[in-house]
């Protein structure tokens, strides 16, 4: 009797322990995570209620070279998504610091301007799939307040929306395009004008966390001082440290003459 009593001692504590660890786990919170760095674009995914998204860039640099003036800006940025909904979330987005070095070429003037960035508040809708699975697709309004200093924001307000689209084919595959619609800033700083912008983009899982992604971006720009057209090719490579983080690499050249020549961008992203 007394091996049978112990033998049920210990499977009523094992039994006991099994039910513990299987509610612990119904009660650990869901997490949710698809940033949309380091893409161009953006995700269809929203971030959920209760949880907040951080993705920041560390160190981002472009050159924009026009062969009479030699532009390099540097600065980091940060965007905070609040989960406000299971398929809504709020965005704030600011760039706490910048530098921009303007070099004359003829005169071999150099001039700098440092300081903070504006402030873009944005709200995302997830129209399908809000976990970013399957066939994901959202709309994101946006307005982007001038509270930066001038050369490192744009000098007035603006406007647009954002429209993502994201297949996942399957584990390895998938295929996104993100639309964008603006009243954006004119070049002198006074007015808005339309601006328009399209993303396409393929991406690979080469491991379950490594995901390398390749996009071509086309924007067509009707500032009244001049209509172009700018065309982009990037490269980014992100790593998912662990279901809460993430590394990631941005690789950016512009293939036209209006475009900027080239921009690298440094950064993560983690949810709490």
């Amino acid at each position: 009797m007394g091996a049978v009593a112990v033998t049920l001692k210990w499977s009523a504590v094992a039994l006991l322990m099994t039910i513990s660890s299987a509610a612990a786990a119904q009660d650990a919170p869901a997490v949710r995570f698809c940033p949309n760095r380091p893409s161009l674009g953006a995700s269809g995914c929203t971030t959920l209620p209760g949880q907040v998204q951080v993705e920041l860039s560390g160190f981002d640099w472009q050159r924009d070279d026009d062969g009479e003036t030699r532009e390099d800006l540097i600065r980091s940025e940060v965007t905070a998504r609040i989960g406000l909904t299971s398929n809504s979330e709020a965005q704030i987005a600011w760039t706490p610091l910048g530098t921009l070095r303007s070099r004359d070429k003829a005169s071999g003037d150099v001039m700098r301007q440092t300081g903070a960035g504006d402030v873009t508040l944005g709200w995302r809708r997830a129209l399908s799939h809000p976990d970013g699975k399957k066939l994901s697709t959202a709309v994101q309004p946006y307005v982007t307040l001038p509270v930066g200093r001038s050369g490192i924001g744009e000098g007035d307000w603006s406007a647009g929306t954002v429209l993502p689209v994201f297949w996942r084919i399957n584990k390895k595959w998938s295929i996104d395009f993100t639309g964008q619609l603006a009243a954006a800033v004119d070049e002198d700083g006074r007015g808005r004008h339309f601006d328009a912008t399209g993303v396409f983009g393929v991406g690979y899982a080469l491991t379950d966390s490594v995901t390398a992604n390749a996009e071509v971006s086309v924007e067509r720009d009707q500032d009244p001082a001049q209509h172009v057209v700018r065309t982009l090719a990037a490269a980014s490579v992100a790593w998912k440290l662990t279901k809460r983080t993430q590394l990631d690499v941005l690789a950016v050249a512009g293939l036209n003459h209006d475009a900027p020549d080239a921009r690298i961008a440094l950064g993560g992203a983690l949810v709490f």
